[in-house]
């Protein structure tokens, strides 16, 4: 099910990647980070099941290879790093990706009126000689058309978290706010929210190994609630089993 309660996503999409693509050996994984205190990438390398240890080793039976892009944990680093992110927003990876959004997402137009930003990760370039640092609001704009699927991770970037409050001054939001809840993937799929403060770290990879499956060929569609959150996972909480 759509984040939108409607039923048009089914199985039928999988060929599009598998099979027309030929054997998927390799997908990237962008991360950005809004306005965030990167708990939620701390709760994802702490993951065990899976871990992203396995994840980008290709420890998983019929998964892809995950090759991570991190701010944190890369060893590029300058244009080295940012590269692969202009090939991504530019249509010339020719690999599938997905795209991973930690913290809300502010308006950078507000910033941009006094000649600065918000949160940005490298740099831009503005066609003219000139260079500015890339907001990761532009970013993810830039990239979610051509993701085979976007995660918003955390609470931050699900539904705004602290930064979104009443009278902030950066309009703070959440990836679905900010990417409109008709937004579908390569994949046809809506934004993926895993909520938490911080999330659980299997939730983060045990979802992104689900959406791997899908787009290997060698696993359902995942099913999603009307929240865009991983129906299997948030079914129920812990409270419903106190027997207090």
């Amino acid at each position: 099910m759509a984040a939108d309660g409607t039923s048009s996503l089914t199985n039928e999409h999988t060929g599009a990647f598998a099979n027309e693509m030929g054997p998927i050996k390799e997908v990237h994984a962008f991360w950005l980070a809004g306005m965030s205190c990167d708990g939620c990438s701390v709760a994802a390398v702490g993951a065990k099941n899976p871990s992203v240890e396995q994840l980008i080793l290709q420890r998983i039976p019929g998964l892809p290879k995950i090759i991570l892009h991190h701010p944190v944990l890369a060893v590029e680093a300058g244009e080295k790093f940012m590269e692969p992110y202009h090939k991504a927003a530019r249509g010339e990876l020719d690999a599938p990706y997905v795209v991973l959004y930690e913290g809300s997402v502010a308006d950078e137009s507000i910033a941009a009126e006094f000649g600065g930003y918000w949160s940005a990760m490298g740099m831009e370039d503005l066609g003219d000689g000139n260079w500015r640092p890339y907001p990761t609001a532009k970013m993810l704009s830039d990239l979610a058309p051509g993701a085979a699927a976007t995660i918003a991770v955390g609470t931050c970037a699900t539904w705004g978290g602290i930064p979104a409050a009443q009278g902030n001054v950066t309009h703070a939001m959440g990836v679905m706010d900010f990417l409109a809840k008709d937004y579908r993937s390569a994949l046809g799929l809506p934004v993926i929210n895993v909520p938490g403060c911080s999330p659980v770290g299997d939730n983060i990879t045990e979802t992104i190994a689900s959406v791997l499956m899908f787009l290997a060929g060698v696993g359902p569609l995942p099913e999603f609630d009307e929240l865009g959150r991983p129906a299997w996972m948030f079914k129920s909480t812990v409270h419903r089993g106190c027997v207090r």
